[in-house]
């Protein structure tokens, strides 16, 4: 397989302010994330056989294959770690929260980059996490105390990370397990000492996957090169982060990020083990250029994972959504290989929206029609959700999309939306129950939808629902960029109370009715698809959904 190399898109190389500037002007059912939701710009369904970044919101995504499945580790609002299982590497799947920090102490606050990695016939999770101020960050692990991934868990830390086991524990994050003849070493970044910020990379031995035995090793200093540092200028302060071994036949990699994560010139570099001895710094050789750098459309790229498949190498990581300083980020996936030496080779970071071919594993049945009353996490098996992890949550009370978090960690809106997995529905009726919470834009169905992704408009299909600002029932249509309204009516509707709302699409008729209310279009650019829910900057409790596909309306 080769690198992915396409040339960018003339419409996912818009600048930043054309796309403020088209935010200006959004109609009613579209609202704009600069560098979110940029896309082909054209109409036409998105084959069943490829997909669309970006895939998921969050940072430093840590996935293993698992048998069958995914297992995605994230942090869950920076207090507590999640696993989203997926049976493929393209969604994110269904969320486990398998441990809560406790209110107060070393590890209650800050929990940053969860890595996941089976060790010893059980599943362990590191991470990073203080008591509220950076300059106390320690690496803690969780052990399962069974094999099942999704806990109980047992906290064991801080780990130590210092210089002298009889002297102070030291800053450190991003801690990941190299497993190199027959041992194990724990590799991190840290600072030098404990009232500096200047990061390097540090590795010591694993005496068990709790315990490090002896001092760190510094194996790799922060700002060997100017594009190493905050600024890419001499002058500032070097960072190394995110370290990530890659094992490919008989070489062993070290990739890590570095440059500042809050600005979008953050990128891959590359360590080679060219040695015998981990903790030998004379025994990684470091490559004199960046090994991933952001483009136009795609920018803060880094601190990601690699998974083998039957087809293939992928590269998982996360970009920023916008160019100011800040840690709004989403998910990444695209395949990478190895060039004619055995060296990584991952190309361009593939534009936002571009659909791109899936891996083979994600080839799975259609999700047939049925019927789902959301009452726990267990009934969103089926879906996959696009949004701020913070903005959607369920209970026995409902679905709730667009749900405005009492704690914000790097939050940003995005038009949050479910998609029935593996969906695809020619003629289709889709029936669900809603109640507006807050807000005062739009709730709704998407129909015949493809390609989803995280993004305002960023799926190619049909919504249909209310317009809260206008008082109007609206069908409109995206095109994996855009919102381009098909017909309106007022209703005259308590929204502040559950209502039902019936899609149909039939042919080139779509329509949406609610108590009295109709609006029929015509429109024949999408032919088949998934159906989902979704808000747009609004909140929405959702309590059932019914998908019943009409008189030949099934799939070819």
């Amino acid at each position: 397989m080769q690198p992915w190399t396409r040339r960018v898109s003339k419409l996912a190389q818009q600048t930043v302010s054309s796309l403020k500037e088209r935010a200006q002007h959004a109609t009613p059912g579209e609202a704009v994330i600069p560098g979110v939701g940029a896309a082909t710009g054209r109409s036409g369904d998105v084959s069943p056989e490829l997909f669309v970044n970006p895939i998921g919101e969050g940072a430093d995504p840590s996935v293993v294959r698992d048998g069958d499945r995914f297992l995605w580790c994230q942090a869950e609002g920076n207090i507590g770690v999640s696993i989203w299982e997926s049976d493929r590497l393209t969604s994110l799947g269904t969320r486990h929260v398998v441990w809560m920090a406790e209110p107060e102490g070393p590890c209650s606050k800050e929990v940053w980059a969860p890595e996941l990695i089976r060790l010893d016939g059980r599943w362990h999770i590191y991470f990073a996490a203080s008591d509220g101020h950076n300059r106390n960050h320690r690496t803690f692990v969780l052990v399962a105390d069974t094999d099942d991934a999704f806990g109980p868990y047992t906290l064991h830390g801080p780990l130590f990370t210092g210089d002298d086991p009889a002297g102070d524990n030291i800053w450190s994050i991003d801690f990941t397990v190299l497993e190199h003849a027959g041992r194990r070493y724990g590799i991190w970044s840290g600072w030098q000492h404990r009232d500096t910020d200047l990061q390097h990379l540090y590795a010591a031995e694993l005496v068990t996957p709790t315990e490090t035995t002896g001092g760190r090793i510094q194996i790799a200093e922060a700002g060997a090169y100017p594009w190493e540092r905050t600024e890419e200028h001499p002058s500032s302060r070097g960072l190394l982060e995110g370290p990530r071994p890659v094992i490919h036949g008989d070489r062993t990699f070290l990739v890590y990020s570095c440059a500042a994560s809050w600005l979008d010139t953050y990128k891959l570099g590359l360590l080679e083990l060219t040695g015998d001895d981990p903790l030998d710094p004379g025994s990684w050789t470091r490559s004199p250029a960046p090994a991933f750098v952001s483009t136009g459309s795609t920018y803060g790229v880094g601190h990601g994972s690699f998974v083998a498949l039957e087809d293939g190498w992928w590269h998982v990581f996360h970009s920023k959504i916008d160019r100011r300083d800040g840690w709004r980020r989403t998910l990444h996936v695209q395949p990478m290989s190895f060039d004619s030496g055995g060296k990584p080779a991952f190309g361009e970071p593939v534009p936002r929206g571009r659909a791109i071919p899936a891996p083979q594993r994600s080839m799975t049945a259609r999700t047939s029609a049925g019927s789902w009353t959301f009452g726990s996490w267990s009934d969103l098996r089926d879906f996959d959700y696009y949004g701020h992890h913070q903005y959607v949550h369920i209970s026995e009370s409902g679905l709730d999309l667009g749900i405005e978090p009492a704690a914000p960690v790097n939050n940003f809106r995005s038009a949050e939306k479910v998609v029935l997995r593996d969906g695809e529905f020619v003629d289709v009726e889709v029936e669900t129950t809603l109640r507006l919470v807050d807000g005062a834009r739009s709730m709704g169905v998407l129909v015949r939808a493809t390609g989803p992704a995280v993004g305002y408009d960023a799926q190619h299909g049909y919504f249909a629902g209310f317009a809260m600002d206008r008082r109007a029932l609206v069908i409109g249509k995206t095109d994996g960029a855009g919102w381009m309204p098909l017909g309106e009516t007022p209703f005259g509707i308590d929204t502040s109370q559950a209502q039902t709302l019936t899609v149909r699409a039939v042919g080139d008729r779509i329509s949406v009715e609610s108590l009295g209310a109709r609006l029929e279009v015509r429109d024949s650019d999408y032919l088949r698809g998934s159906v989902g829910l979704r808000v747009v900057d609004t909140h929405t409790r959702f309590t059932r959904l019914r998908v019943t596909p009409l008189a030949g309306g099934s799939p070819g």
